[in-house]
Order: structure tokens, then sequence, then C-alpha cells
């Protein structure tokens, strides 16, 4: 394995690590690299644009959720095909769960589990030379993290890079740059984080700009010579999830677009085929088909324009009728009787579930979660374990008459209790399934 990997983290969320990505993986292809990115944690939207600056899918890497030797074997399949993998980091460089060392979900354990540096963006916007002390403190938090190098970001002018830099600089680390304040490069966002990859029309203009910005304003050869081989054998893991159906009907659309490389790719390693369908097209699942899987996404922006389909809802309803049909946070909702728009509409759903969601009635829920599954079903075996989490601002405001899919505590073990609906072939829950853990 001739890779060479580096970590892009910061101090706390909104520093500008996605951007900073996509501008380095843009602007390193330019010449000539084979690069490659992975995203830390949970996130489904950042390694969207990763994927399209990359021109190669962005896997996540979740010590929390993933197993070891799964977080392994990820990490090594994504270096095998590149001179450069560049992790995006989660949150700040040591957010995370309470729990065993290096099992928290936070950046820094996959710094230090696979010794890569540490690239630290500092959002230089609301101070100076007290940056200096923030990285001092980053530096020196944990010996088995190397922070390697500084980004400034939303610099304000030379003065102001130059008082920041200089402070930096006398602590022993060195400045690869700063960007300067300019709202061109920045992203649209909405109501669970940027505004997805494939909604912008102009995306590939948009990473033209953030390469000629990398390339004006950064080291980009002290970047590459920072970074350090991947010391890992390449392993051929279990899917982290086995395959639902040895043929997966998958929605797949403006609706339905949270679902993880990583199963994908594990479920096809198992010799499974995944064959996409699109509700919004008013298309049913495939009948030959064994399993229908509908992924989370926006179906709140989409309520109307679902509930006006016959196909896809007569379709899913004579599919259920004989196979299993799971539904993931937006597809958990779509399966209920009806979904609550932000304005407070009721639309339609499927009905193959008794409960009912809404979107007026918003309320953040978002961490990770454990799941003991309560029976059998497209997602596995009763009394499976898997980790996942949710991250939702829809609301159940009508539970159903349905027995639970699964019991849940959150990432520190603390008991949240019945969750999800199941009936006959059917189930779903505001869960998202990473990867199932052993027993």
């Amino acid at each position: 394995m001739t890779a060479r990997g580096l970590i892009v983290a910061a101090p706390a969320s909104g520093s500008g690590k996605t951007t900073l990505t996509m501008a380095l993986i843009t602007a390193l292809k330019r010449r000539g690299l084979r690069v490659r990115a992975a995203k830390a944690g949970p996130d489904y939207i950042d390694p969207g644009f990763h994927t399209a600056a990359a021109g190669a899918p962005c896997i996540n890497l979740d010590s929390w959720a993933m197993p070891p030797q799964l977080l392994d074997a990820l990490l090594a399949q994504a270096a095998e095909s590149a001179d450069l993998l560049v992790i995006e980091g989660v949150m700040g460089l040591f957010d995370g769960v309470a729990g065993p060392a290096r099992r928290t979900g936070a950046t820094a354990d996959l710094a230090a589990r696979y010794k890569l540096p540490v690239l630290l963006v500092i959002d230089a916007a609301r101070q100076a030379q007290s940056a200096a002390a923030v990285v001092r403190g980053f530096a020196t938090h944990d010996p088995d993290v190397r922070v390697a190098g500084v980004v400034l970001n939303r610099v304000a002018g030379e003065r102001h890079r130059r008082m920041v830099s200089d402070a930096i600089v006398d602590l022993g680390i060195p400045v690869f740059g700063a960007v300067q304040r300019d709202e061109a490069l920045v992203l649209p966002e909405r109501h669970l984080g940027l505004v997805q990859a494939g909604e912008h029309a102009a995306l590939a203009t948009k990473l033209e700009c953030l390469a000629d910005a990398a390339e004006r304003q950064l080291d980009l050869d002290g970047l590459v010579a920072a970074a350090r081989p991947i010391d890992l054998p390449g392993t051929t893991p279990m899917p982290a999830l086995p395959p639902p159906g040895q043929r997966i009907a998958l929605a797949s659309d403006a609706a339905f677009t949270f679902i993880y490389p990583h199963l994908l790719d594990g479920w096809r390693r198992a010799g499974a085929e995944v064959v996409r369908f699109s509700p919004l097209a008013d298309e049913a699942p495939p009948e030959d088909c064994d399993c229908c899987w509908l992924p989370g996404g926006y179906p709140e922006l989409h309520a109307g324009a679902l509930a006006a389909t016959q196909r896809f809802r007569d379709g899913l309803a004579r599919f259920a009728a004989t196979r299993r049909v799971h539904g993931e946070c937006g597809g958990y909702m779509v399966l209920g009787e009806g979904l609550e728009d932000a304005a407070g509409t009721r639309h339609a759903m499927t009905g193959l579930l008794g409960h009912a969601t809404s979107f007026a009635k918003r309320k953040l829920h978002l961490g990770y979660r454990e799941a003991r599954l309560l029976a059998d079903c497209a997602v596995g075996q009763a009394g499976t374990v898997l980790r996942g989490h949710e991250f939702h601002y829809a609301t159940l405001v009508e539970a159903g008459p349905d027995q639970p899919f699964a019991t849940l505590v959150d990432g520190e073990a603390q008991p949240i209790g019945p969750a999800g609906a199941r009936r006959g072939n059917v189930s779903g829950a505001f869960f998202h399934a990473i990867a199932q853990q052993q027993p």
C-alpha cells in the first residue's frame, strides 16, 4: 500500500472543514494525484461533495459505530486506489461520546489509531494572536494525536493573517496558508446541513473556484509532504449489515438519498444486487426483487408529490404482502399513515405502518443509537445488535398500533426505550443503521 493520508479537523463545527477538504481534493487532482476522501462520523451530506470533488466514492469511518476490523478494512480499501487519502473530521477534533478509549466517534480516534497527521482548520474571523493558544491546546491535548500544521480560515486581510500566523509559527507549528473571507466560496444550507451536492447545478464551477483559491492561498506542496503513509494490511470485511435480500429494490431520488456507500458495497461484495427505483417518478419496487429498502432523505420537502403517486403506493403495498420492506428515517415517515409538511398540511403516505409524523412540529433529534431488534426483519434477526444514529427534525405525532421495531440506548448506553414499528413484512424507524455489532 503506497497511499498517504491526512485528516482535516477543527476546534469546532462550522470552521470550514468541508469547504477546505473540497478545495484540497480538487486542487491536488489538478496536479495529477489520485485523491480519495473519507468522512469521520455518520454524516451523509458532506461525502456527496467529496465524491464529486474526487470523482470516487467517499466512505464514512466511524470509530463508535463500526467494529475495529470493519474500520480497518474500509480504510484499507479506500487507500488501495489512491495516492492520497483526505479524511474530513466531524465536529471538533476531540468531540465524541463517553466510552471506551478510541471508540468514542471522535476524529481524534482515527488520528491516533492510524497515526495520521492532523491539519487543523482555525476560523480566525473573531480573533488574532489568541488563535495560537487554541492551537497550543489542541496540539498538546493528546500525545497520540499529532497536529502537523494549521490552515487559517476567514482571514480579513494581510495584517490579520500576519498577526495570527506569526503567533502560531512561534509555537513551532507550521501554517500552511490562509483563506480570505469570500462569500463566493460559501455553500448554502438547509435544516439537516448543506444543501446536497446533487442539487447544485453549478457544483463543478464551484469546485474549480475552490481549487483556484487553494492554489493561490495554500502551500499545497507542504500539505502533501505532511501526509504520512497508511500502513495497514488490506482485508476484506464481512458486510456491515448482511444483505436484506438477493435483489434489493432501493428507493433512490431527491426524496430518498441517505444510504451509506459502505452498506451498498458490502451487500454487493456478498453477492447481492441493488436495483434502484424512483418513488417520485411514480415507480414501484421492481417485482423481480425480494426486498425493498426506503432510505432516509427529504420526504418532507416532497410530501405532496409522494402522496399523489399511484403506481408507487399500490406497487409497494403489493410488494409488502409477500416480501420484506424497511424504511429508515425518511423512509419510515413514508411508510406511515400521514406526513405533515412544514406548512402544517397533512399528506397521506403509504399506510403500511400506523404512525404519523410532522415536520411542522419540529424538534431536533440527534445522536448515536444502539438498537436491539425485537423480531426478524429486513435489517436482521431478532436479538441482533446494530449501531447507528438519528438525525431528524420530524416528530412522531401518532404512535400507531404496531409493534416496536427495536429497543434503543444512546451512545452512552442510557436507555431510550422501544422505537420504530413493524407489521407483517414491514419495518421502520428513525434509526439509521451503520453496522451490525459482533456477538
